[in-house]
């Protein structure tokens, strides 16, 4: 009797395992090698990287050239930004093919409020259903969803790299990437745009330059990574509270160490692992943290920042040849990295578990550098940061202006936010 128990509870709890790690479903976007038009997804579930060019196996032909970003919009719809190819790509969830957006030149990353998708550009024209839109600097093009049609722009700083969406408005993260090869300096702004008018409300100097890279986001903050000049300026971060920017306040702190790839994790905190590199000295440096936003905010940066990441995360990401990409499954709390190695050659996607254990190590393509985890059971939330677990009270809630709210007084019947996913007391 007690070996039939024995057995039975094995295999439950065999069942619970596979149906525990069946739900890990990721999309890798491989941006391939710049101008040879060989961008991939992979896809991986289950433990297992079932194709490395996914996209081609579900639609019969290539994805582009750089792809540089992937959100899902909403249960049905998939958006990824190919940089070189000029063109918004739209998918199903099962990677089939929807349709393209193909008047946005050099575009980089994407933002979605479920009725339009926003699109920072380094371009200076952009075909829109009015005409073409001619800019100096660089733009955010907004695309209709019913036709896939640019319907408005707004021209922001050169080369605006990073966007997020809160209360109704975009925040812009301007590079000025191009300061070595142009005529004009490294940008040191953020922009705010309101998404229904694209018009441009206020300009954050933070007197960084160099706002690099694709922006995490938890609640009403924002992870801004800065590279600074490659020479004399050294790298940095900032956190950045949307609601003070909004209500013109002081809004972000900056400390001395960069998040190149940066996550939210189902707390409401950032990882991330920062690389700097020099010209002087030809070298990259690495650092890996993680942050608590409001108590960087609460004492000016000067604590709530830790150099260490969960379990074995650190060690493994120090041993990795050229870390690439971070990430923490919005859903279940399982987390990724990626080694792109050489720039040149296939590189691997790592797993660990919620704690930090290296659970396998996966070769994929040509430098993964992004990703987007598929809800367990098909249904996307809306929402950007989705928790795992919504039957127990948060420790860090937000109302729906995004302001912070502590246990003690969150009231019967009342929504609010964890990590981005709605929480009703």
């Amino acid at each position: 009797m007690k070996h039939q128990l024995y057995i039975t509870l094995t295999s439950l709890l065999t069942l619970w395992l596979t149906a525990a790690s069946a739900q890990e479903k990721l999309i890798v976007l491989n941006e391939g090698v710049w101008q040879a038009d060989n961008g991939r997804l992979s896809y991986f579930e289950n433990g297992t990287i079932v194709s490395n060019q996914w996209y081609r196996d579900k639609n019969g032909t290539k994805l582009g050239d750089t792809p540089n970003d992937i959100i899902q919009i909403n249960d049905n719809l998939i958006a990824i930004a190919l940089n070189w190819s000029n063109i918004v790509q739209f998918m199903t969830p099962q990677g089939l093919a929807v349709a393209a957006t193909e008047d946005i030149p050099n575009n980089r990353c994407l933002a979605s409020d479920g009725q339009y998708v926003y699109v920072t550009s380094y371009g200076h024209e952009c075909q829109t259903t009015g005409g073409t839109r001619y800019f100096e600097k660089g733009f955010v093009a907004k695309i209709d969803l019913t036709s896939y049609k640019v319907v408005a722009t707004c021209e922001v700083g050169y080369e605006p790299e990073g966007i997020a969406l809160y209360q109704g408005h975009l925040f812009v993260a301007n590079t000025g990437g191009y300061a070595l090869q142009e005529s004009h300096d490294f940008e040191t702004t953020v922009s705010i745009v309101n998404a229904a008018t694209m018009q441009v409300v206020k300009t954050i100097d933070t007197h960084v330059p160099n706002l690099y890279g694709k922006l995490s986001q938890s609640g009403r903050y924002l992870c801004l990574n800065s590279p600074g000049d490659y020479y004399e300026t050294s790298a940095c971060s900032l956190i950045m509270d949307c609601n003070k920017a909004l209500q013109g306040q002081a809004c972000y702190t900056t400390f001395s160490l960069p998040a190149t790839y940066s996550t939210t994790t189902l707390d409401g905190r950032f990882m991330a692992v920062g690389s700097s590199f020099s010209y002087l000295t030809g070298e990259y440096d690495f650092c890996c943290m993680t942050i608590d936003p409001d108590q960087v905010m609460s004492t000016n940066g000067s604590s709530g920042i830790s150099q260490t990441l969960p379990g074995t995360m650190k060690s493994d990401i120090e041993a990795m040849g050229q870390p690439y990409g971070l990430y923490v499954n919005p859903y279940t709390g399982y987390m990724y990295g990626t080694d792109a190695t050489s720039f040149e050659n296939a590189g691997y996607l790592y797993q660990w578990s919620p704690q930090g254990a290296l659970l396998g190590k996966h070769k994929v393509y040509i430098n993964p550098g992004h990703f987007l985890a598929l809800p367990p059971d098909g249904h996307f939330t809306g929402i950007s940061r989705p928790t795992a677990n919504t039957m127990t009270a948060p420790t860090a809630a937000y109302d729906l202006q995004g302001r912070r709210v502590s246990p003690e007084t969150l009231r019967e019947g009342s929504i609010y936010v964890r990590s981005g996913k709605k929480y009703v007391r």
